[in-house]
């Protein structure tokens, strides 16, 4: 049994200076004083002749199917001396024999004042030459007359006739010129890398040039000479001597693996420099978009397209998105702009509700605005591409085509400038690109389309008009709620999510409404969260008929979206618990959906409300008979209000978590920030975070 024997040091420094040599032999030959040439339109005419070479039977004879051809032109005439030069010398070496290496170092030389893609181009169009007349004869060899004789002087075998004795060598031969190919087209775009953003003394352009393209090009070219070789000992083959030469063949698949191999190295090391040149880009990318953010425009096309700038730039940035069909981004131009901006994680009660909103406004001419999803996340999978077609599907706007290409830099932007977190923002831009709202969620939350064109101005004009009633509280959440406000019947809003103390409750509700004589509308409106509790309690009060409840899950989660938002809203225009009426009572609200019990809100025509935990308000109608007669006479809320005052309960509850009370507040950043400072709404005093 034969030993296989490692390598010694020694082995392996003569290998590695043997390397370095060759290598010190390649670069001497290097000498470019500047000559240009246009690389890209001799590798679209040295494609096309191999195009036409193909090695196949079939299409022996045959035009090629592909229409699409170079367009011609005058080559210069030292050009097209050196190139037929070339060949010649190609010619004559593969018919003498000569050692490969020797071969290619004089072609390097005859072109050493050219740049390496040039180096690399010029050969392959001399090698197309003789490759290309080749294939010429052998295509017409049955049918011309002129290429049978040529044939025949030239000692070249009937490749058609014989076709399947020589493929094994014809595949070989293919394999190599492809993967030569490639790996020039790779050198190429090396090459063409952008000046502006890459330079030769950067490090990974450096390695590259210094050291993988050097080495690509005196393999391209060794692997070429070798293919021209192979053909010149197919011509002078006789039929009787046609056998299949295993050692061409080895050859030539040595050589197609070195080359795949190098192509492997080229092309990780091109990546490298692209990541290179993206950094560079997104460096300049910020300070841009904030510079054309503070530029005035006649209209928002140079927003949308900096924003929505893609690397796929031959094709419609926009897809609309529940057909799934790329439209141009010049559909937007000088409309109102809402950004819908988020991750995956947008809740199905966000969509149905913006969903609902957007399709009101399309039947209101009155109201012109489009939504724009940009989904935004740090990094993108499979999976993450998946969800995004899932709730594109189930949206009925516009968004990117594919948000894998969004500038990272726009990214930034939109976390840095404009505070994204993780909650959904809407970004509003004007028809001339303006940002006049960098977050319109709460004021569309809270008014829907009667806040458009939701500007930060509009907002306020709309919080100077508001007062606190029950028809901002509920707005239309309940179909019949604005009814019963209408008539001034007494309506009651409770939450909570112990249903022995609801049952308890509106038991002991219904019966005070029928001894005071009065119609009582009771509606449950649930809690903020545990989704599943709210559909087993709602099932729970409709089967018991314990009394209304909102319309469905959505319903409840709006309800107290509505409450967060005006105090976000009230936050983001200076106003605190202290000076605000409105956002004391939202808060107010809100501690009630963070505590642990039941609460309950009465209200009598719009403006008359009281409210109150869920103990207290038992209490206090447990011992109705001793306020009912104040109630006859002063109205049931007004005496109710009174009643609760008499037990000492705290008008309003507390959001904020006070050591000496244990209360607490779930407080979500607004936009992002968390305020520094809130005031108890109870006691006044300022709430430690």
């Amino acid at each position: 049994m034969a030993t296989i024997l490692k390598p010694s040091a020694t082995s392996e420094q003569q290998m590695a200076s043997d390397e370095n040599a060759m290598m010190n032999q390649i670069q001497a030959t290097h000498s470019p004083d500047g000559r240009e040439l246009d690389v890209r339109f001799f590798l679209h005419l040295i494609e096309d002749i191999i195009r036409c070479t193909i090695p196949n039977p079939a299409v022996v004879n045959s035009k090629s199917e592909d229409k699409t051809q170079p367009s011609l032109r005058d080559i210069p005439e030292p050009l097209a001396f050196l190139i037929s030069k070339i060949s010649c010398e190609m010619s004559c070496k593969s018919l003498t024999g000569a050692d490969a290496h020797a071969t290619t170092m004089g072609i390097l030389s005859m072109l050493s004042f050219f740049k390496w893609d040039a180096k690399a181009v010029l050969f392959a169009a001399a090698f197309a030459i003789n490759y290309g007349e080749f294939w010429l004869v052998a295509q017409f060899y049955a049918k011309n007359q002129l290429a049978m004789e040529i044939a025949f002087l030239r000692q070249m075998p009937d490749i058609k006739g014989n076709f399947r004795a020589f493929e094994s060598q014809f595949n070989a031969l293919n394999k190599l010129i492809q993967s030569t190919l490639v790996v020039i087209k790779c050198i190429v775009e090396f090459m063409e890398l952008p000046s502006r953003y890459i330079s030769e003394v950067t490090p990974v352009l450096s390695i590259a040039m210094n050291q993988y393209i050097p080495t690509a090009t005196y393999w391209t070219i060794r692997s070429m000479v070798a293919c021209i070789s192979q053909i010149t000992r197919l011509l002078g083959m006789t039929r009787n001597l046609i056998s299949t030469p295993e050692t061409w063949n080895w050859e030539l698949s040595s050589l197609a693996d070195m080359v795949r191999n190098i192509h492997d190295y080229l092309q990780r090391q091109l990546g490298l420099c692209y990541r290179h040149i993206d950094e560079k880009k997104h460096e300049e990318y910020f300070p841009m978009l904030v510079r054309l953010f503070e530029t005035s425009h006649l209209d928002n096309m140079r927003i949308l397209q900096a924003l929505l700038y893609s690397r796929d730039d031959d094709m419609p940035l926009l897809v609309a998105c529940s057909s799934g069909k790329r439209v141009h981004v010049d559909l937007l131009r000088r409309r109102n702009i809402l950004l819908l901006i988020s991750d995956l994680n947008l809740s199905e009660d966000e969509l149905q509700i913006m969903n609902s909103i957007y399709k009101d406004s399309q039947g209101r001419p009155e109201i012109l605005y489009e939504v724009l999803w940009l989904p935004i996340l740090d990094g993108w999978n499979e999976e993450h591409i998946r969800t995004f077609d899932r709730m594109r599907q189930m949206m009925p706007w516009y968004t990117v085509h594919d948000p894998r290409l969004m500038e990272p830099a726009v990214t930034k932007y939109i976390k840095e400038v404009w505070h994204f977190g993780k909650k959904m923002i809407l970004v509003v831009l004007d028809p001339q690109g303006n940002v006049v709202c960098r977050n319109a969620r709460h004021m569309i939350w809270i008014w829907g389309n009667s806040a458009y064109p939701f500007t930060s101005t509009k907002e306020d004009a709309l919080w100077k008009e508001e007062t606190w009633k029950l028809e901002l509280l509920v707005d239309a959440i309940h179909p019949k709620i604005l009814d019963w406000i209408a008539q001034k019947e007494v309506i009651c809003l409770y939450g909570g999510e112990d249903i022995e103390w609801i049952r308890k409750f509106t038991t002991t509700a219904k019966g005070v409404a029928r001894t005071a004589g009065i119609g009582l509308n009771i509606v449950y409106v649930g809690k903020s969260y545990s989704k599943d509790k709210m559909r087993r309690i709602n099932a729970t009060i409709a089967e018991e008929a314990l009394s209304y409840s909102l319309p469905d899950l959505t319903s409840f989660w709006y309800f107290w979206a509505r409450l967060e938002s005006m105090v976000y809203s009230k936050m983001q225009h200076g106003k605190t618990v202290e000076n605000d009426l409105i956002m004391h009572e939202a808060m107010t609200i809100l501690s009630f959906d963070n505590s642990d019990g039941g609460w309950a809100l009465f209200s009598s025509g719009s403006a008359e409300m009281t409210k109150t935990k869920g103990d207290m308000i038992l209490k206090s109608l447990t011992e109705f008979g001793t306020w009912e007669e104040n109630a006859q006479v002063n109205g049931f809320v007004p005496t109710l209000n009174n009643q609760l005052h008499k037990l000492d309960t705290p008008q309003y509850s507390t959001l904020l978590t006070l050591p000496s009370i244990g209360k607490r507040l779930i407080l979500p950043g607004i936009d992002g920030v968390v305020p520094e400072m809130v005031i108890c709404v109870e006691c006044g005093r300022p709430i430690e975070k």
